[in-house]
């Protein structure tokens, strides 16, 4: 049962939102919002179709997003079109050397008027959390997100304080080579559902962008086009999606082959598997889709296992500081010498 003690939760009962489901969400409706949330950041986000839409993905699919690139090419300003085109809390916390845990959890300060500690929240919770540069923060401080990432809870001082659904974080970071980073564990890491790269805009876009800011931002004009109530909907409508018994089978032997390859030290964990199916789960539904194909798992592996993996032979640099490119090949080549289940959309 729920604790009497304001905002702590004993672990063995820990209710959601969720657990009720809103009203059913007709096809039509979950098509018509999911275009206007990508439509409200390609306002802001020229020419970046793909990245926007891995970015509702994990939305969708109730996962974390990494955003990494070099400096200037529009990392922060995704994070924070997505944020503003969905009516929840936000909350952004800017990395820095010095930061604290406490800072992005929040801190039990004395209230000398009732002669008792009274916990001041952090910027961790809110609905969408963003992490600008996310590798600029000691380990210690990077660790203070792995409770909140994993179990959608804080724990201060023996109390645990949950996380109100939707929770995102969406995190930016440089590439490790760059100076004043430190390289994300292997747990933080696994933490995040998709990691992607935004990279340099063509030539039409970056004209387009010169024009939108000669007087302004144009994130300054964007409004939510979903409240909260139709973003957790959307959400609950992402879980119904079936997957058959051969895909969830297809994505498990993707990640085994991952633990046994050659080139790889570090395969895919349980939790990449999970989540794999998850973002399988929310694609499958932004293509209007009720169930899952193999294509979707093809079309997410690279995105969702790649930051995951290490290769046997590291460049120097630090221990994620590997060429994604060689990573997705060798996920390619899983893919390609891992059979393709048939009919993988009507078994049971």
């Amino acid at each position: 049962m729920v604790s009497s003690i304001p905002g702590r939760v004993d672990h063995d009962s820990v209710f959601s939102p969720l657990d009720l489901p809103p009203a059913p969400l007709t096809a039509v409706a979950f098509q018509a919002m999911s275009s206007a949330i990508i439509g409200s950041i390609e306002k802001v986000i020229d020419g970046k179709r793909g990245a926007v839409e891995l970015a509702l993905t994990v939305l969708l699919a109730e996962g974390h997003l990494l955003i990494e690139d070099v400096p200037g090419v529009g990392k922060t300003m995704l994070a924070r079109a997505l944020a503003r085109s969905v009516d929840c809390s936000v909350n952004r916390i800017q990395f820095t050397p010095d930061l604290l845990p406490s800072d992005i959890t929040g801190v039990s300060i004395f209230n000398q008027a009732d002669r008792e500690f009274e916990f001041k929240t952090g910027p961790i919770f809110a609905n969408i959390v963003i992490g600008d540069e996310i590798n600029r923060a000691s380990p210690k401080t990077q660790s203070a997100l792995l409770e909140s990432m994993e179990e959608r809870q804080v724990t201060v001082d023996g109390i645990t304080y949950p996380l109100e659904p939707p929770f995102t974080v969406v995190a930016t970071q440089n590439p490790v080579e760059m100076e004043g980073t430190y390289p994300l564990p292997e747990a933080q890491r696994d933490r995040f559902m998709i990691r992607i790269s935004m990279g340099y805009p063509d030539a039409a876009a970056e004209l387009a962008m010169l024009r939108q800011r000669e007087t302004g931002s144009p994130l300054n004009l964007l409004t939510p086009v979903v409240d909260s109530e139709q973003l957790l909907a959307m959400i609950h409508a992402v879980r119904q999606v079936y997957v058959s018994r051969a895909v969830e089978q297809y994505a498990v032997a993707i990640a085994q082959a991952t633990r046994h390859d050659r080139d790889l030290r570090l395969g895919a964990s349980p939790r990449a598997t999970l989540q794999l199916v998850r973002a399988a789960k929310a694609r499958a539904a932004l293509d209007g889709r009720e169930f899952v194909l193999p294509d979707d798992i093809d079309a997410l592996a690279v995105p969702v296992l790649a930051h995951r993996l290490i290769p046997s032979t590291l460049v120097s640099g630090g221990s994620n500081a590997h060429p994604t490119s060689s990573l997705a090949d060798v996920i390619y080549r899983i893919l390609a010498a891992t059979p393709v289940p048939l009919g993988a959309a009507g078994d049971s």
